[in-house]
């Protein structure tokens, strides 16, 4: 596996712009910066009810299935053991992974399209992206002095720039975190890290609820077969659940190998050194190598036929589209049966933002507990 250059500055150095904070702070005796980031992520509210907030089911219920917590746990130790492979900043890269997905709605990507639908209707846009950069700089309030996580620069950069780029014509409010260059390498392997984690763990959802075979799998996912024949032949009497297991558990091993090794290759091959030779490179640089990206996209495609568009899951869908309209509908009709917190904001942000606001930060339960109701109940804040 060819290695980093020796000089390690595609790590991001603890100190200087990167580990700023809007309001600043004294130093922590024996905690670094990006440490801190990543313990106040961990403590936050929003992250706690990652727990409470579909990955892939919206209606079927099961201890096994991944919520959008266990899920991020799981992107987290990919990411880190791939930035400590590539010698880059370990704390830095857990801190991203953690709060990647903080800023879904309840009902996973089909929440996020109920809502971007809703404001649609209204001139705006739904982005998961800038709603956690909402959550840390705004909605997270924990501070005597100032409202928000105080989060390093280069956390809220990740957050902003892991998955997208955005355009400082678009976005005028994003200018400093350097639309026009790219995220370090910290931010950049965060999306592939999560590829990595939902392909293999949808697999094992999908067949744990009973909508996909590993049959099915072996005929559509040519990077699954290349390692469950062999595991086959070398064990005739082992029951098909653990060679399903042990294939998945190679399956991540083989993207992660090729991620670091086409990352580092990248590096190398363009003499990057320093930070910003990262920034100003012609395109991102993690990524994997194009045989292995073809087999990507292979289990992507794979998934999204059998598994995400399967007429079980559409049906979930279209009901948490429908909780999600209903409640907005009712909220634009009548703000002030919104939380008093939330009813403040409406003079200033809009009933549109304020209510998708308000409805990005449910869990799955207390969404549906509210349509029950007819948004007309009072319970316990989720903020």
């Amino acid at each position: 596996m060819p290695e980093m250059p020796t000089v390690a500055a595609c790590a991001v150095a603890e100190a200087g712009l990167l580990t700023r904070r809007e309001f600043p702070e004294p130093d922590h005796p024996y905690r670094s910066p990006f440490q801190r980031d990543r313990g106040r992520i961990i403590h936050s509210r929003a992250f706690r009810r990652l727990a409470g907030k579909t990955q892939v089911f919206t209606e079927r219920n099961s201890d096994h299935f991944r919520s959008r917590l266990t899920h991020t746990m799981e992107v987290a130790q990919i990411a880190r053991t791939i930035a400590r492979a590539l010698g880059l900043n370990e704390d830095l890269t857990e801190a991203l992974a953690l709060v990647h997905d903080i800023g879904h709605p309840p009902f996973g990507h089909a929440g996020e399209r109920a809502l971007d639908d809703a404001l649609r209707q209204y001139g705006l846009r739904f982005d998961h992206n800038l709603h956690a950069l909402r959550i840390v700089e705004y909605f997270e309030s924990r501070y005597l002095d100032h409202r928000g996580l105080n989060l390093t620069l280069a956390v809220r950069e990740g957050i902003v720039k892991h998955s997208r780029d955005y355009k400082t014509e678009d976005h005028p409010e994003l200018a400093h975190y350097f639309l026009d260059l790219r995220p370090p390498l910290e931010a950049q392997l965060i999306d592939l890290a999560d590829e990595i984690a939902y392909l293999t763990a949808d697999l094992d959802d999908g067949v744990e609820a009973e909508i996909l075979t590993v049959g099915q799998i072996r005929d559509g996912v040519r990077l699954f077969e290349r390692f469950f024949t062999p595991l086959e032949s070398q064990h005739p009497d082992a029951p098909e659940k653990l060679l399903f297991q042990e294939a998945l558990k190679r399956m991540v091993n083989a993207l992660a190998d090729d991620l670091i090794t086409a990352t580092a290759t990248k590096v190398r091959a363009l003499g990057i050194v320093d930070l910003d030779g990262i920034r100003r490179a012609p395109e991102r640089l993690a990524a994997f190598s194009p045989e292995m990206e073809g087999l990507r996209r292979e289990a992507k495609e794979f998934l999204y036929r059998n598994l995400y568009l399967c007429e079980d899951l559409r049906r979930g869908h279209e009901h948490a589209a429908e909780v999600i309209a209903d409640l907005f509908r009712v909220w634009m009709a009548d703000p002030a049966l919104l939380p008093s917190n939330y009813v403040f904001q409406v003079a200033t942000e809009g009933a549109p933002r304020v209510i998708a606001d308000y409805i990005a930060g449910m869990t799955d339960h207390f969404v549906a507990e509210l349509h029950r109701s007819g948004g007309k109940i009072s319970l316990v804040g989720q903020r």
